[in-house]
């Protein structure tokens, strides 16, 4: 299993806090929207296609209106507006919880997961039933029918999100895209879309505060971005890379890999040489590198 060295020591200080009662309110009111959801839930797969697109994002837009996220997107209307049936695998940076809610406040789609979050309360219930396919990073041995089972989906002409790193890092480091998942996409003859997260400040300060990283709890990471204000989640959408376009999987990954890292204006690193840089502090926090694209 791929290991971050993303901990405590990385958060970014000096960010902007909201007060407590605004905190508490923040996660009232996302809690409320989830459990709403809840029971509308099978009323979705009565909708059409369309319909049931527009449900889910604004769903998942209402939680990030919660927590006071400002959502900016470069790029993705081709994505957004990319009719049923036509498959592909989206793969993109991993530093949040968050990071699956802009995706699909962006277009909604199924998943691969950790088999950990089908138990959590409330949400494990809203990510099974939105189809998504769980891996059991216990149990290594499962990973080929885990793939087989990716590759039909995409194959079927469903839209995967995967997060190659295989954990979250916090943002100032990242990990390498393993191989294994973009087998599924070799085998099912869809393309790769490739997808750029970050999460700054209002001032335009990066920041690792939404990070969901080290041993902390999912109640700990949901305190800590509750108490952020003016944070903004900035999302990539990257030009996909087209079926037949690296000879294996291997090229398949680095090809996604250094897409991402373009878009968020930083070189790749090679594997052997990659390492994490230190958390800035209060006083020297870092900017943003580059003004992204539009």
């Amino acid at each position: 299993m791929p290991v971050s060295p993303c901990g405590s020591a990385c958060l970014t200080t000096g960010a902007p806090t909201v007060a407590f009662p605004r905190r508490v309110l923040r996660l009232l009111a996302a809690a409320g929207v989830v459990l709403g959801a809840l029971p509308l839930a099978p009323v979705l797969f009565l909708l059409g296609p369309a319909a049931r697109r527009r449900s889910v994002r604004t769903l998942f837009r209402g939680v990030l209106r919660a927590f006071g996220i400002r959502l900016v997107v470069h790029g993705g209307d081709d994505l957004r507006d990319l009719p049923e049936g036509r498959g592909a695998l989206v793969v993109n940076n991993h530093i949040s919880w968050l990071d699956i809610i802009a995706i699909n406040t962006l277009r909604p789609m199924r998943a691969l997961a950790k088999r950990e979050i089908a138990g959590w309360p409330v949400l494990g219930g809203l990510v099974s039933r939105a189809g998504s396919i769980f891996l059991d990073r216990e149990r290594l041995r499962t990973l080929p029918g885990t793939i087989s089972e990716l590759a039909e989906a995409l194959r079927s002409g469903s839209l995967v999100s995967v997060t190659p790193e295989g954990t979250t890092w916090c943002g100032r480091g990242s990990g390498r895209f393993t191989t294994a998942t973009f087998q599924a996409a070799i085998e099912g003859g869809v393309p790769v879309r490739p997808l750029a997260l970050r999460y700054r400040l209002a001032d335009g300060r990066e920041t690792t505060q939404p990070s969901f990283i080290g041993p902390e709890s999912l109640v700990e990471s949901l305190r800590r971005v509750a108490r952020l204000r003016g944070l903004v989640l900035e999302l990539f959408v990257c030009p996909e890379i087209a079926p037949g376009k690296a000879a294996d999987r291997a090229e398949l990954a680095v090809l996604a890999e250094s897409a991402v890292h373009s878009a968020l204006g930083i070189a790749r690193i090679p594997a052997q040489n990659r390492r994490h840089p230190a958390a800035p502090s209060a006083g020297s926090p870092r900017k943003m590198q580059g003004t992204g694209h539009s």
